[in-house]
């Protein structure tokens, strides 16, 4: 699905990481809008075959309130081009009141190594994959990607011992809950929040790794009938209001990734 002529701007797209996010959305190379039809077809789908969210008896009473929790901003510019994860981590850790910054969270999650193998052609062949660590080098020196739930889960483990908790799977309406109840969570979405519409896959110990090239992750702060808060590191937002269906749908799309701790 890859037109050659398109494989460089589809690098530097990789390249940039979390950095394509919100307002600076517009001036990633080759940027492709996602078709309307797809993305209502995303948010309409709100039932899998494996892992079918079940109805929420209280949804309906959540869908009335405002809940906004006054959750510090840490940006990850200019020490973090690649740092989204680790930096929205570390407000979380900021608000629960646990003494985190986002450099040392850099140097203690976990690094998966493997280097950035491409063709001549600029085609990537292979790298590492977001779940075992964080791919590349988040200071933006080399070339940087992204992490995924688990080690996110397992670093903020480490300074609140036995109160991770990994929501990746869950229903939407569980991670609001647990805004409702005070507490903030890490999510992935992408740099618009909108459905992720271009795509890059390569190998990795014999597996392909399939991500879309906007990846991003902010702290959920808030939510109100028809939207979510966000914290968001890369544009330096605070309580960032997102149409709350689009956001959702960005969310599932990414295989419902979300990470906070229990109370």
């Amino acid at each position: 699905m890859r037109i050659r002529k398109m494989c460089m701007a589809c690098i530097l797209l990789l390249m940039a990481g979390c950095t394509g996010g919100g307002e600076t959305g517009k001036e990633r190379a080759g940027k492709i809008e996602p078709k309307q039809e797809n993305q209502a077809k995303q948010m309409n789908n709100t039932q899998h075959s494996a892992g079918r969210d079940m109805p929420n008896p209280t949804a309906n009473k959540r869908k009335n309130n405002r809940i906004l929790l006054n959750v510090p901003l840490i940006r990850q510019n200019p020490e973090l081009k690649y740092g989204c994860e680790v930096t929205s981590l570390a407000m979380v850790l900021r608000y629960a009141g646990v003494k985190a910054d986002k450099m040392s969270l850099a140097n203690q999650i976990k690094k998966e190594i493997d280097p950035l193998k491409k063709t001549t052609a600029g085609d990537i062949t292979g790298w590492g994959d977001p779940a075992d660590g964080f791919v590349g080098d988040m200071t933006g020196r080399k070339p940087g990607y992204a992490v995924y739930d688990r080690e996110i889960a397992a670093l903020l483990d480490r300074y609140m011992p036995g109160r991770a908790n990994n929501l990746t799977g869950s229903s939407f309406d569980r991670v609001l809950e647990q805004v409702e109840a005070g507490r903030p969570v890490v999510v992935w979405t992408t740099g618009d929040y909108r459905l992720p519409d271009r795509w890059e896959k390569w190998k990795h110990k014999g597996e392909t790794i399939k991500t879309p090239l906007d990846l991003h992750a902010v702290v959920l702060v808030g939510f109100d009938a028809g939207h979510v808060y966000v914290n968001d590191p890369l544009s330096g937002i605070k309580k960032k209001q997102v149409e709350r269906k689009q956001f959702e749908a960005s969310w599932r799309a990414l295989k419902k990734r979300a990470v906070t701790y229990r109370g």
